[in-house]
């Protein structure tokens, strides 16, 4: 039997992490089996347990990875409070909401995340801080911690107001709630 290489298999990983992002933020946490996720990676059932102890394990790497990659946007915006508009813009858009698997963690899974283990709660509690610092910063540059219950409730606000325009029938009236 042949070993791979430490790269071959962390490649590997982060792939199942990937693609596992996508299947949990389209098909939910508990709607996305490991053969599935696996198949998704274009590995085999048996390779899962090289990778992760168990499916919260990689749950909890996923959801960190999401909101870690959410976070690293925000390094790639304009400076200042143009900069989080566009944040706030492109968050509340049709695009994003109409492509789930894309796009944030929290408002696809916060539900599910609410009921996984503790360590998915502590990876997304990490990522949601982070985020968190990242407006913050954007609200006030000088004294970010200032900012820091405006930030908490413009996150919160984005991600109700995604989520309330995914869960109506009526486009028309969904847009209305988006930027």
């Amino acid at each position: 039997m042949a070993r791979y290489t430490k790269e071959h298999k962390q490649v590997a990983r982060q792939r199942i992490i990937e693609t596992a992002g996508h299947r949990f933020k389209q098909d939910g946490i508990d709607g996305s089996g490991i053969s599935t996720l696996m198949a998704d990676a274009g590995l085999t059932n048996g390779a899962f347990y090289a990778h992760f102890a168990s499916k919260d394990d990689m749950v909890a790497n996923v959801v960190a990875h999401e909101l870690r990659t959410l976070a690293d946007q925000c390094d790639t915006l304009r400076p200042g409070r143009e900069g989080l508009g566009d944040f706030v813009r492109g968050y509340l858009s049709p695009e994003h909401r109409d492509r789930p698997g894309t796009g944030c963690p929290s408002a696809a899974l916060l539900d599910e995340i609410g009921r996984c283990a503790d360590g998915t709660k502590q990876a997304y509690t990490e990522g949601a801080t982070d985020i968190v610092e990242e407006i913050a910063a954007r609200l006030a540059p000088a004294d970010p911690q200032s900012a820091r219950g405006r930030a908490i409730g413009l996150f919160t606000m984005m991600v109700g107001t995604l989520q309330l325009s995914r869960a109506l029938a009526d486009r028309k009236f969904a847009d209305e709630f988006l930027v």
